[in-house]
């Protein structure tokens, strides 16, 4: 398993004058599930889904990762979350979402995910969470997490009711046309920017970036990635987030005592030491 702790900016990166970016998948990259899977529970209590339309949605992400990331497969996926959707009220679809967030996502969260997106931000890059998800429902998981921006499906609405059209798919290659448009607004050098994800149907995201990582990768991620030169990550520790926030907070305050401690040794020392 190659090395986790993301790489310095580079001399180049410096002489340009642009800063760089970190984007991660969410499903099975940062959170050790699918984020649809994760909320259906509620979604179905509240009666937004059916049993019904949940077999179908399935039906179709299988046979898209069956069959292969064609233009076909991608448009049949497309228009089963179309068909699911449709006169779902927003308010309730992101009350829900936010009502359930740390029951449903919390227990879920990759560590290892957490750890590097920490480890980016302290090195001054904006964290960016990239899904096909729809952005109801990434945007609150984003913003748990403390990521800077969200690149999401987003459903077209009229009277604030999803109509079932979709104004942008984030799916395959529309995930790479994405980050690019945000970092031309954003000034990112996607040279010295990373990418994160697990499925090879993001090959597009993983190749818009210079420093890209394959994370549990399916069998042809791997190959792709073996091809490319993309370092391989493994992900295995779903923790709670907030257990994370408590174990840092504990680690943070421990180091705050010890340099209190040591100061007021040094003070005595040196009021004790002859003149």
């Amino acid at each position: 398993m190659a090395d986790q702790q993301p790489a310095a900016p580079s001399l180049a990166a410096h002489a340009r004058g642009r800063r760089a970016a970190a984007f991660f998948d969410l499903d099975k990259t940062i959170i050790a599930t699918s984020s649809a899977t994760a909320f259906s529970r509620s979604f179905l209590a509240e009666g937004l889904l059916t049993r019904r339309s949940v077999v179908a949605t399935a039906y179709a992400q299988l046979a898209y990762l069956l069959g292969g990331a064609d233009e076909v497969a991608t448009e049949r996926l497309r228009a089963q979350l179309s068909r699911t959707v449709v006169g779902w009220d927003v308010e309730t679809v992101s009350g829900v979402v936010r009502a359930t967030l740390h029951k449903s996502i919390d227990p879920m969260v990759y560590a290892e995910a957490v750890e590097l997106i920490a480890a980016h931000r302290a090195a001054g890059r904006d964290v960016v969470v990239v899904s096909a998800s729809g952005a109801e429902v990434v945007e609150p998981i984003a913003e748990m997490l403390g990521a800077d921006g969200v690149i999401a499906t987003r459903m077209a609405v009229a009277d604030g009711r999803y109509t079932g059209a979709i104004d942008f798919y984030a799916y395959g290659e529309n995930k790479a046309v994405a980050i690019r448009e945000l970092a031309a607004r954003q000034g990112y050098d996607l040279d010295e920017s990373f990418a994160y994800s697990d499925s090879v149907t993001d090959a597009p995201m993983l190749s818009a970036v210079g420093r890209a990582h394959v994370v549990n990768p399916d069998r042809a991620l791997r190959r792709l990635a073996d091809e490319r030169g993309w370092e391989v990550l493994a992900f295995r520790r779903p923790v709670p987030l907030r257990r994370l926030h408590t174990q840092v907070r504990v680690t943070t305050g421990a180091v705050v005592a010890v340099l209190a401690l040591t100061g007021a040794a040094l003070w005595w020392w040196r009021r004790r030491r002859p003149a």
